[in-house]
């Protein structure tokens, strides 16, 4: 990926400062994703590292994730698994409780979502503090599944969100980085 691309990607992102709470600089991407080109942009550089290796499964986290591990599952051929807040999915589930930036949560999976051995990706809008992927990547693996790599359009580094996850063996790709909050 291009410096331009990085800045591309980064310039379609919203910034809204005091956002939940005052100090936080919210990074939305309901922008990027209204910019049909920016949002096209953002999937295929998502799905390139992902070509031809055969992934089974990309996860996505609630609820950006849907959208953006959604457009991947349909570029890479893969099917598509929702990471849910306790209490959404309708059929047998496990759950995991996580720590969020501001507070803590539980999320779910469907128990039969992936087979055991299958290859999967994780994929959210945002890498921050690392929590809730922590947790996606342990109930992936608390099913079967073979964590392949975890992508995210934004990455908040000074938060060391990506260092936890690769302290677990995993993978980290991101498209844009914003320092702070």
């Amino acid at each position: 990926m291009t410096t331009s691309t990085k800045d591309i990607l980064a310039a379609a992102i919203r910034s809204i400062p005091d956002y939940p709470k005052p100090g936080i600089i919210f990074r939305d991407i309901t922008t990027l994703l209204g910019d049909a080109a920016a949002f096209r942009l953002a999937v295929d550089e998502l799905v390139k590292p992902y070509e031809g290796l055969g992934v089974d499964k990309i996860a996505g986290m609630e609820a950006r994730g849907f959208i953006l591990g959604g457009a991947m599952a349909h570029q890479l051929s893969a099917g598509f698994v929702p990471i849910r807040k306790k209490g959404k999915l309708p059929h047998k589930t496990v759950r995991m409780a996580y720590a969020l930036e501001y507070g803590t949560d539980e999320m779910e999976i469907h128990v039969d979502a992936v087979k055991p051995g299958e290859k999967v990706i994780l994929c959210d809008d945002l890498i921050a503090t690392g929590g809730t992927a922590v947790g996606a990547v342990q109930l992936l693996r608390q099913i079967g599944a073979e964590v392949v790599s975890a992508c995210f359009v934004i990455d908040l580094p000074d938060l060391g969100g990506r260092q936890k996850l690769e302290a677990l063996g995993v993978e980290v790709r991101t498209l844009a980085e914003f320092s702070g909050h």
